[in-house]
């Protein structure tokens, strides 16, 4: 059975907290033996690094602070982040970035914690995990100023165009791609778009519980996107590479190991 690492999982403040035991084993049962559990906040962050405690080897977790969340983002932000990664299982800084698209918190805020955490992203040297709506311009000219100081960096669940896709692969991203993919409303422009993510740049992810793939067939019962979904993303995402889904498979569950820093 192929291997799978999902990620970026939405486990804590999200509908499936209360059923990560489940979650965990059903995942595994198809394959996808771990997942990198996302911190949007310093609170979440911190939940998440205490989670992985109870799941090691088949849960990691990001520290972070979303843009949603810059609003409060302080002057204590980047130490309380720098504590939390030194946990073992914390293998990656964020998630962090620019959200335009619902303005959560001010604009200079985003842009504010975004910067400062690809400061400390840099001076810790760890992977990055991004997260970019309608923000591409300024995402793009403040990533610019620390990616030659970042070991690695990741954009995930990536719904841009083909400018955007070009100006990310420039700056040696690698790229999330969730089960958008799958949705014949509005995904169509990133299904002409995967196949031109080098092989090694491209990751699969299910940004669950949301993103659901809409055409799974038969439909969950329930409106909430799972890890276990994830080998279905990955076939779907295989069959617009043109490429055997075992191999692709392999690739990408390599390129998510080796891009965290964990064996495989």
């Amino acid at each position: 059975m192929p291997q799978f690492m999902d990620i970026a999982v939405n486990l804590i403040g999200s509908k499936l907290e209360t059923e990560v035991d489940r979650v965990v084993a059903e995942a595994a049962d198809v394959g996808v033996s771990s997942m990198l559990v996302i911190g949007s906040h310093i609170e979440e962050s911190r939940k998440a690094l205490e989670l992985c405690t109870v799941f090691p080897e088949q849960l990691y977790s990001t520290a972070g602070v979303h843009p949603h969340h810059a609003s409060e983002w302080a002057t204590q932000s980047s130490q309380q982040i720098k504590q939390l990664s030194l946990a073992q299982c914390v293998v990656a800084i964020g998630e962090c970035g620019l959200d335009y698209n619902r303005d959560f918190s001010p604009r200079p805020k985003q842009r504010q914690a975004f910067a400062e955490q690809l400061e400390l992203a840099a001076e810790l040297q760890m992977p990055v995990l991004m997260h970019e709506r309608d923000a591409h311009a300024d995402f793009l000219a403040i990533l610019k100023e620390y990616r030659s100081h970042l070991p690695a960096a990741l954009l995930h669940c990536f719904t841009g165009n083909r400018e955007s896709l070009a100006a990310y692969l420039e700056q040696d991203l690698h790229l999330g791609i969730t089960g958008w993919v799958c949705d014949e409303r509005r995904g169509q422009e990133l299904a002409e778009l995967v196949p031109l993510i080098p092989d090694n740049r491209i990751l699969v992810e299910t940004d669950s519980p949301y993103l659901l793939p809409r055409s799974m067939r038969p439909k969950p019962k329930s409106s909430k996107n799972e890890p276990k979904y994830l080998p279905y993303i990955a076939e779907c995402v295989a069959q617009l590479r043109q490429q055997p889904f075992d191999d692709f498979a392999l690739q990408t569950y390599q390129n998510s190991r080796s891009f965290f820093g964990l064996p495989y």
